[in-house]
C-alpha cells in the first residue's frame, strides 16, 4: 500500500565475506561476495516503479555497489554519516569472540572501545533525519546494518540503544514513513527478502 507521505526506503548492502562469518564490518572497506552481488542485481526488479527525489548512499564499497547493481549508481550520493558503526577494537570480530573477553557485552548498550557509543550513531542518525524531513519527498538509502538499526530508532523517536530490537538481513528494503501526518512517523514495512 503507498503511501500519501513521503517514503524513505532502507537497503542494507548485499552480502560480504565479514557479514557472512559475523564479524563486525564498521570502516573496514570490504567487497560483495558473489551472492552478495546477485542478492544487490535483484534489488532491481524489487524497487521498481517506485519514484525515488534522491539516492543516498553510504560511502563503503559494499552499500554504494550495492547500489550500483540495483541500478541507482549514477543518481547515489555519498553522505558520510550514512557509514557502518565505527566498532574501533572490534572491528572485524565476532560477538561470541567479544563475549568471550567480555561477558554480557551488547553493542547497542555498551559501544566499542576506541569506537563509536549508540549515542555517537545517533547523532549522525539525527543528522540523516534532519535531512529527510528538509526534503520532505521519497528517498531511497543504502548502507549498513546498525547504523540502519539507529537510523529507525530515532525515527520513531526512541533512544539510539533502542535499535537493538529491530534485526536488518543482507539485501533486505525496510520503509519508514507516516502514518497519518507528518508528525506520526512510523514503520511501513520491515526486513523485506
Amino acid at each position: 500500500m503507498m503511501s500519501a507521505f513521503p517514503e524513505i526506503y532502507l537497503v542494507r548492502h548485499g552480502e560480504t565475506e565479514w557479514s557472512a562469518s559475523g564479524k563486525h564490518t564498521g570502516l573496514t572497506d570490504m567487497p560483495l561476495t558473489d551472492a552478495g552481488e546477485a542478492a544487490a542485481r535483484k534489488l532491481a526488479g524489487r524497487l521498481e516503479g517506485i519514484g525515488f527525489s534522491a539516492v543516498w548512499s553510504s560511502p563503503s564499497q559494499r552499500a554504494y555497489n550495492t547500489a550500483v547493481l540495483a541500478g541507482y549508481g549514477s543518481a547515489a550520493a555519498k553522505k558520510a554519516e550514512l557509514s557502518e558503526w565505527d566498532y574501533g577494537a572490534y572491528e572485524g570480530i565476532t560477538t561470541k569472540q567479544i563475549l568471550a573477553e567480555r561477558p554480557g557485552w551488547q553493542l547497542f548498550r555498551d559501544g566499542c572501545p576506541n569506537g563509536e557509543a549508540a549515542s555517537d550513531v545517533g547523532l549522525r542518525a539525527d543528522t540523516i533525519i534532519s535531512q529527510l524531513r528538509e526534503v520532505n519527498a521519497t528517498i531511497l538509502i543504502f548502507s549498513s546494518s546498525h547504523f540502519l538499526r539507529v537510523l529507525a530508532a530515532r525515527w520513531l523517536g526512541l533512544s539510539p540503544e533502542h535499535g537493538a530490537n529491530f534485526v536488518l538481513d543482507t539485501a533486505s528494503i525496510s520503509v519508514l514513513g507516516y502514518e497519518h501526518d507528518l508528525t506520526e512517523p512510523v514503520i511501513r514495512r520491515w526486513n523485506q527478502k
